[in-house]
């Protein structure tokens, strides 16, 4: 352009995938879990079924088919959920053996990453995960009594001091492996600021938030005036990102390093994430879903191992969880950072976050362009490392 403003396509202008290569899966290897967390969309980590593990036959027979269709150079992901993926560490161990042993022969780059919720990590998962350069992210929902209210054992028992625990032996094996927290905000956690800091000092390598919108029974769910204080927050931790980015310090705060890095990049998307299209989630028996969240629901079960996928059943899918199908999103100016918002999200509540989304969104703007005049050397690295 005249300017060398070149400015993305609208992606709702753009039509919907046809057959899209796939290139993520995650793994459910253990459809159970110990703990009682008050909100699980897995409805206490059997997604409403009978508990149950995955065969290792299932997992191999899915890490072959993502293989198999990728070409040499390619690369894909592998991610381990649950439920509880640690309940089932010898077929976790095992698929990640074996796929990385075929990835190798193949000439094909591999991601892992694991989902947990630590009570179960031992120091010898520590070194496996090393050892293979997982991305593991330890669920937790605050420091000490915040995080047992949200997340305790079925008995009631508060987890916090057992993950902590837990997580000591990793702070020293991080050549390879990276380990972040995931926090889950309810109304009954909304001091973000004192959670980030206590989470980095923790050893934390970052700390990203993520708003409770849906949950089996409503509880924790985010109402209006929670979305508000959690604006706030947010903005906070920004706020001291920007200081200590520009003072040469590391402030692993996730959700704005993230925004920054996609702002830069000049992220135009159609949908929020892969789910349905480059990425699928496995059931413990085969069936392949839309994403993680959707194991076992029946609207968003896109095929079966044994069969494959039905390319009708995932290209409606595409079709109808397309930017453009999304009436409410069409007039938004935030849709091309936003993409839509989480399908199983949008799908089982609505869209009760857009103005939060929105409110986040315009303030990363902002953050972008102070950080940009105050540390131009920032972003050529910050998208090199995306």
């Amino acid at each position: 352009m005249r300017y060398g403003l070149d400015l993305p396509r609208d992606p709702a202008t753009v039509a919907p995938p046809v057959d899209p290569p796939l290139r993520a899966l995650s793994l459910a290897v253990a459809q159970k879990c110990n703990l009682g967390c008050t909100y699980c969309y897995a409805q206490g980590g059997a997604f409403g079924g009978p508990a149950r593990d995955m065969p290792l036959e299932v997992a191999r027979q899915a890490i072959d088919q993502l293989l198999d269709g990728t070409p040499r150079g390619g690369r894909v992901n592998l991610a381990f959920l649950g439920g509880e993926p640690m309940i089932n560490r010898e077929v976790l161990h095992a698929a990640t053996e074996h796929a990385s042993e075929r990835a190798a022969a193949l000439g094909i780059s591999l991601g892992l990453s694991l989902t947990t919720n630590g009570t179960l990590l031992s120091p010898a998962d520590a070194r496996f995960f090393e050892r293979h350069g997982f991305a593991v992210s330890i669920s937790l929902d605050g420091l000490g009594a915040t995080h047992d209210r949200q997340r305790p054992y079925k008995s009631g028992r508060g987890s916090f001091a057992r993950i902590r625990r837990n997580f000591e032996p990793f702070l020293g094996l991080r050549g390879r492996m990276q380990v972040s927290a995931r926090v889950t905000v309810t109304p009954a956690n909304l001091d973000l600021p004192r959670t980030l800091d206590g989470l980095l000092g923790m050893g934390f390598w970052s700390v990203g938030f993520s708003p409770m919108l849906s949950s089996p029974g409503r509880r924790g769910e985010m109402a209006p005036v929670d979305f508000d204080v959690m604006l706030e927050q947010m903005i906070a931790c920004g706020r001291e990102y920007e200081r200590r980015t520009i003072a040469g310090e590391r402030y692993a705060f996730a959700n704005l390093a993230t925004a920054l890095q996609e702002i830069h990049k000049g992220s135009a998307r159609a949908y929020p994430c892969g789910a349905g299209g480059t990425y699928l989630g496995v059931s413990a028996e085969g069936g392949l879903f839309a994403c993680h969240r959707f194991v076992d629901e029946p609207a968003a079960r896109l095929g079966d191992l044994s069969a494959g996928i039905d390319p009708p059943r995932r290209q409606a899918w595409l079709t109808e969880r397309h930017l453009a199908a999304q009436a409410p999103c069409r007039d938004c100016w935030a849709r091309q950072l936003c993409g839509g918002g989480c399908h199983h999200e949008v799908i089982h509540r609505g869209r009760p976050a857009c103005d939060y989304i929105r409110g986040w969104l315009h303030y990363c703007l902002g953050a972008y362009v102070r950080l940009g005049a105050a540390r131009p050397d920032l972003f050529p690295r910050l998208a090199g490392s995306g």
